[in-house]
């Protein structure tokens, strides 16, 4: 399965930067809303707990043009309505006000709601995007 990103950063440059930090492997996950409307973080995921914090989640955003980075454990509390296009990849809104349009088919509201047609609900296990029917679908 393919998911149409748009990250914020260049994700490979954060995965190698927090890699030599840690020394433990960092998975960009995706891009989208946590807490503040409108406001989308670059979510990457580890395997094992941050050592100091306890997260396996953290997010990466800007705010008045510094980067800034918070945990973000609650991403696998939220929905992802997700739409598929001709080309069989995979779009989310990011963000709330975020509508994307893809062949014929809608998906607006990020993590406060899912708005459109033709779109199916994924959640987010453990660094990977999986269906209620496919436990095992991957980015």
């Amino acid at each position: 399965m393919k998911i149409k990103h748009a990250p914020l950063l260049n994700t490979k440059e954060v995965e190698c930067h927090y890699f030599e930090n840690d020394g433990v492997p960092i998975t960009y996950v995706c891009t989208t809303d946590l807490n503040a409307s409108d406001t989308p973080l670059d979510i990457f995921y580890r395997e094992t707990p941050h050592p100091e914090f306890g997260n396996r989640y953290f997010g990466l955003y800007f705010r008045n043009d510094i980067l800034m980075i918070t945990g973000a454990d609650q991403v696998e509390n939220y929905d992802f309505g997700m739409i598929q296009g001709a080309e069989g990849e995979w779009f989310y809104s990011q963000s709330h006000h975020d509508c994307l349009m893809v062949d014929g088919k809608m998906i607006d509201g990020g993590r406060v709601y899912a708005r459109g047609s033709g779109f199916e609900i994924f959640k987010i296990r453990n660094g990977e995007f999986f269906t209620k029917n496919d436990a095992r679908t991957t980015h």
